[in-house]
């Protein structure tokens, strides 16, 4: 079973930067379509941004030209790079498969405010 452990976040100032890991435990993580996620309070989860298993990466129109996924498979991690970030960038970010969700991990909290 593949275990995900999210982390990087903290609180920022708008315009600001912030690079999100995501540690995988088990399994073949070379073969797997990759993705961050975010849930912000009252909101549903939604994809942000992913990552195929051969590096192919799309983007949520919100996020396009500000955020970049990027993958380590003989780390097994996945990175999000964060920048000119704005208080609705603010939630619970995750990282997960494309389909075929594992566990979720904890998330990491990003808060952008002044």
């Amino acid at each position: 079973q593949v275990q995900l452990v999210e982390s990087g976040g903290g609180l920022v100032q708008p315009g600001g930067s912030l690079t999100l890991s995501c540690a995988a435990s088990g399994g073949i993580f070379r073969m797997f379509d990759m993705g961050w996620y975010r849930q912000a309070p009252g909101k549903q989860r939604e994809l942000v941004a992913g990552i195929s298993s051969s590096g192919s990466t799309n983007y949520v129109d919100s996020v396009k030209g500000r955020f970049t996924i990027s993958r380590d498979n003989l780390q097994k991690t996945v990175y999000l790079q964060m920048n000119s970030l704005k208080p609705e960038d603010t939630a619970v970010y995750y990282c997960n498969r494309r389909s075929y969700y594992f566990t979720w991990g904890p998330g990491t909290q990003v808060t952008v405010s002044s």
